[in-house]
């Protein structure tokens, strides 16, 4: 059935089934068959329904969300005259700092106390050309050793402008594409998929974390949009290509692994086995790790040459991973500086050393820390049991996706198999709920995805994906811009607290309305009433930290009903199981 757009008919119409051309007809008349529209951000967009292009409606989209980014800049940051080693802020900082002035075969091993390099070269890089255009400007931001902890305010304009600039160049192109490619996929009308734009763009806490709190995630975001994107088009080298930048730049981008893996294997197999097409991804993806090594790999060699180490005044310390393995390697070796490079940024890419979690954060293990300290087990036994569950949490979604590898599937999968990682995974970060928040949001772009259903859903992961890292906001100074954003977000989709209007819809199971609708209810309350009592009522001095601990519990319990429902929605949609069971009818199939 093709997807609704976001205003409430004036009578209802038959539709066609099916989602190709032959249902377009049919959408168009159902635009001019409206009345007023059902919720705040169609109602602005709506004298722009009857736009000539899609496009024109663009540049307006792209200065308004740029105008909500750069204002939530204008407040502090995380580390803000927080010492003794402040916050991401200067650890972003620091980057472009040694990225500038140190050998690159130092950058992962110089002063690890102070903020040590610790994400993949595309960081690295990307440090670099920020710190070199920052020098430019003015060198003092940028002096080694000098200007650590610094707060120079025209600093701040830039380090926020790096920010912009970086998300206007990746990410709000890839998320642009994604949303026409997978509109058009799906169905939905372009004024639909332009309201279904600024929703994503809106997300407030993609803002609250990049804009606000300091950090670059949508760059990674960016990447795996565009190897999303990629899929849709057909074009599975450039998925291949854009899904290692986006490992690259951050680690985190695993979460997106196994769905990436499964689809693309299954374009191998289904509908028949295509050795050649393998064979390209395969070198394909091997040709994008050698090009986002290379300056690493090269500048090593090359300064190892010159005389320049890694590590000034140790000529050869061991080996922090794989102690054994300096054993067998010629330490004198011209080869033995790479092994050396790549060893330490595995090591400072993967800190299993620092145990399941470092802070509370709303998944699995820090809730059930609560009950059973998990602290007293051995390492290697938490380790074991993170991987045990997340595989057991992922496999289910990947495994659909490789037996059915559609395209309108893929933001399900990849929501599905990121809350698993996020629940389950070792060493997760409150940070790390975009993650499933990104591809879940791009289900608004997608078939019913501003119907009332997905836009409920949609927004309860958001709006909750928010209350749990306001702990983290809250410990720098960033609570207006939290409540402003997050407020502001759910009424322009008329979501709780500010409206009711994404439940009770025409068409659906009276009983699976009242379910969702308690069941979300119950969360609103509770987040409300869990703020009242952080405002105004000081926890028992021998439970210092129990709203947190309450703010971790809640948020597990419904991140993993999110899970839940995205795992249902894929499945449905795939079909893969009798429609007997699932009572949905058969539909064309999008490949």
């Amino acid at each position: 059935m093709a997807g609704p757009s976001p205003h409430k008919p004036r009578r209802k119409v038959k539709q066609a089934g099916g989602n190709g051309p032959s249902s377009l007809p049919v959408i168009m008349e159902r635009e001019a068959l409206v009345r007023v529209p059902s919720f705040p951000l169609a109602a602005f967009l709506w004298p722009a329904r009857s736009s000539v292009s899609q496009w024109e409606l663009l540049p307006l989209i792209l200065m308004v969300v740029g105008l909500f980014r750069w204002a939530a800049g204008l407040w502090g940051y995380s580390g803000f005259k927080k010492p003794p080693i402040f916050g991401d802020y200067e650890a972003q900082r620091h980057w472009m700092e040694i990225t500038t002035h140190l050998p690159i075969s130092q950058w992962y091993f110089h002063d690890l106390e102070w903020w040590g390099l610790d994400y993949p070269p595309l960081t690295a890089y990307h440090s670099w050309i920020c710190g070199k255009i920052g020098s430019l400007i003015d060198p003092a931001w940028f002096a080694l050793y000098d200007s650590r902890g610094s707060h120079d305010p025209t600093l701040k304009i830039f380090m926020r402008a790096t920010v912009l600039v970086s998300e206007y160049l990746i990410y709000i192109p890839a998320a642009v594409i994604f949303v026409r490619r997978f509109s058009r996929l799906s169905g939905v009308p372009a004024w639909t998929s332009s309201v279904a734009l600024v929703a994503i763009l809106m997300q407030p806490a993609t803002i609250l974390v990049d804009h606000v709190h300091f950090q670059y995630n949508t760059v990674m975001l960016g990447f795996v949009l565009a190897s999303m994107s990629s899929m849709l088009a057909g074009r599975n080298f450039w998925v291949s290509f854009f899904f290692v930048m986006a490992l690259g730049f951050k680690q985190m981008a695993l979460y997106y692994a196994f769905s990436v893996f499964a689809y693309l294997l299954g374009v191998c197999v289904f509908p028949y086995i295509n050795i050649p097409r393998f064979i390209g991804i395969a070198l394909a993806t091997a040709v994008s790790f050698a090009i986002l090594l290379l300056p690493i790999v090269a500048g090593t060699l090359s300064e190892a040459s010159r005389g320049i180490t890694a590590h000034p005044g140790d000529s050869h310390p061991p080996l922090p991973l794989f102690a054994d393995l300096a054993k067998h390697l010629n330490t004198d070796a011209f080869y033995y500086p790479v092994v050396e490079q790549l060893v330490q940024m595995i090591h400072r890419v993967f800190p299993f050393a620092r145990g399941l979690f470092e802070d509370k954060v709303a998944n699995f293990w820090c809730a059930a820390n609560v009950v059973i300290k998990l602290r007293k087990y051995p390492a290697e036994l938490l380790q074991r049991g993170a991987l045990v569950a997340t595989l057991a949490a992922i496999i289910p979604p990947n495994l659909i996706l490789f037996l059915r590898p559609n395209k309108h599937l893929l933001p399900f999968a990849f929501a599905t198999t990121a809350w698993g990682f996020f629940l389950f995974s070792y060493q997760v970060h409150e940070k790390s709920v975009l993650l499933p928040l990104m591809p879940m949001t791009l289900l608004l772009a997608g078939r019913q995805g501003l119907g009332k259903d997905t836009r409920a859903w949609v927004g309860f992961a958001n709006i909750l994906g928010c209350w749990t890292m306001y702990p983290l906001l809250q410990r720098v100074d960033l609570r207006v811009p939290y409540t402003v954003l997050t407020l502001l977000w759910a009424y322009l989709l008329g979501l709780p607290p500010t409206s009711l209007n994404a439940y009770f819809q025409d068409g659906s199971s009276i009983w699976s309305q009242w379910a969702t609708a308690f069941i979300h209810g119950f969360f609103y309350l509770t987040m409300a009433f869990w703020h009242v009592l952080d405002m105004f009522v000081v926890a028992p001095k021998d439970k210092p930290d129990l709203w947190v601990v309450a703010n971790v519990g809640v948020g597990a319990v419904g991140f993993s009903l999110c899970y839940l429902w995205c795992l249902g929605s894929l499945v449905i949609e795939s079909e893969i199981l009798p429609t007997s069971w699932t009572g949905k009818k058969t539909k064309a199939k999008t490949q």
